[in-house]
C-alpha cells in the first residue's frame, strides 16, 4: 500500500481492515481523507491523521444488522450445538442422545456490553426470542434502559453476574482491553454462553480459557488474536480446537446487505467533502478546543475585508480555533465567528471594528 500511495499520490483513501500505519500517512503528501468502509479504526493511525490534518472517518451502523444476525445465530448455534451436529453427521455418526439436551433460549437473561447501533439490533431481535435483556453500556441510563423495556446495570461485571447468556459490543479502545478478564468470567454462571463478535482485544483470551476449563462457559468468538489479514491462510490458534469453543472467520459484517450499505455511506462521505468540504462521521476531530473567547463580525461581503481582520487576529497573537464565514441573502454583507485562544486584547477589537467595512465587532468569552 505504501508504494501504491507514494506513485498515485490520492487525496483520498479507503479501506476496509487493511492497516494504514504512521508510515502510510507520510507516503502521500496529498492525502486529506481516509475513510473505513466499517464502523471500527482501531488499524487506522487516527492520532497520526490527526497531526497531519487528515480526517479519518467511518461508516457507523451500516452493517448492524448484519452483525446482530451473527451474534443471534451464534446464540442458537450454542445452545443446540448446531456445528457438532452438522460435523457428526457428516462423519456419518447419528448421536440425537447427545444432541437432544439443549435448554433453549425463551425465558433466559442476555447480557448486553454496550449499547450502540449494534448492541441495540442484538436487543431488538433477543426479545423476539423472549429473552430478557439486561444491559450496560457507557451512556446507558436506568430510565433509557426502562424505555427500551430492559434493565440497567452499572458495570460489566453486574451484567455477568446476573445473566446466563453474555454478548460483547463495545468498541476497542484502550478503556476496552481486556473488558473481558478473569473478574468478568468469574461474575458467570457456571455454563453460561459467551459471544465476541466485536474486536478480539475486548476479550483477555487466557481468561477465556480458564472460563472454559473451570465453569463450563460455552463461547462463540468471530474475532480473535492474531487473525491472519488476509482472506484465505493457513491458520492456527491455541484456542481452536477447545471443545467448549466456536470460532468463525471474522465474517460478522460480511453479508451483501452490509456491504452495499457500506459502500453507498463512503460513497456519501467522499461526496460531501469534495462538494462541501465538509466531512460526516469524522472521529478525529476535537471534541472540545483551547479556544477562550468567540469573535463576532458583521461585515460588508467585499474582497479583503476578512482579510483584514485576520491580520488584526494575527497582530494579537490569538490562535484560531474554529471559524466560520456565512453570507446574508442578497450578498451584500456576512457574519464572521472566530474562536480563538488567547489574552483578550481590547484594542485589537477596536481596531478591527474600526476597519470602515465592518458593521459592528462583539465577543463572548466560552
Amino acid at each position: 500500500m505504501i508504494e501504491a500511495l507514494q506513485s498515485e499520490a490520492p487525496d483520498v483513501l479507503i479501506v476496509r481492515s487493511t492497516r494504514v500505519p504512521a508510515e502510510a500517512l507520510e507516503a502521500s503528501p496529498d492525502l486529506a481523507l481516509i475513510v473505513r468502509a466499517g464502523a471500527g479504526y482501531d488499524t487506522i493511525d487516527v492520532n497520526g491523521a490527526a497531526r497531519r490534518g487528515i480526517f479519518v472517518a467511518n461508516c457507523p451502523g451500516r452493517n448492524s444488522v448484519a452483525v446482530a444476525e451473527l451474534t443471534l445465530g451464534l446464540l442458537v448455534a450454542l445452545d443446540r450445538r448446531l456445528p457438532d451436529n452438522v460435523i457428526d453427521a457428516r462423519a456419518g455418526r447419528w448421536n440425537k442422545a447427545e444432541y437432544a439436551q439443549a435448554e433453549g433460549l425463551k425465558g433466559r437473561t442476555l447480557g448486553i456490553i454496550g449499547l450502540g447501533n449494534i448492541g441495540t439490533e442484538v436487543m431488538q431481535r433477543a426479545q423476539a426470542f423472549d429473552l430478557d435483556v439486561i444491559a450496560w453500556s457507557r451512556s446507558l441510563t436506568p430510565e433509557a434502559a426502562e424505555a427500551h423495556d430492559i434493565e440497567h446495570r452499572s458495570s460489566p461485571e453486574a451484567v455477568a453476574a446476573d445473566a446466563s447468556i453474555v454478548s460483547l459490543h463495545v468498541a476497542s479502545t484502550p478503556e476496552t482491553k481486556h473488558l473481558a478478564d478473569r473478574d468478568f468470567f468469574a461474575a458467570l454462571p457456571d455454563g453460561a454462553l459467551f459471544v465476541n463478535t466485536t474486536r478480539a482485544a475486548v476479550v483477555d483470551e487466557s481468561a477465556l480459557e480458564w472460563a472454559m476449563d473451570e465453569k463450563g462457559i460455552l463461547a462463540a468468538i468471530d474475532v480473535m488474536e492474531g487473525e491472519p489479514a488476509s482472506k484465505q491462510a493457513a491458520f492456527e490458534h491455541p484456542l481452536a480446537d477447545h471443545p467448549n469453543l466456536y470460532m468463525t472467520h471474522h465474517i460478522g459484517a460480511s453479508t451483501q446487505q452490509a456491504l452495499d450499505a457500506t459502500a453507498m455511506e463512503a460513497a456519501r462521505v467522499i461526496r460531501t467533502f469534495d462538494e462541501e468540504g465538509d466531512v460526516p462521521n469524522c472521529v478525529n476531530l476535537a471534541a472540545q478546543t483551547e479556544a477562550s473567547y468567540q469573535l463576532t463580525v458583521r461585515h460588508k461581503d467585499k474582497v479583503g475585508v476578512l482579510a483584514g481582520v485576520l491580520d488584526e487576529v494575527r497582530r494579537a497573537n490569538w490562535n484560531i480555533q474554529e471559524m466560520s464565514n456565512r453570507i446574508f441573502e442578497g450578498g451584500e454583507a456576512a457574519v464572521a465567528s472566530i474562536r480563538f485562544a488567547g489574552t483578550y486584547d481590547e484594542k485589537a477589537i477596536a481596531r478591527i471594528g474600526g476597519q470602515d467595512d465592518v458593521f459592528a465587532v462583539s465577543t463572548n468569552e466560552l
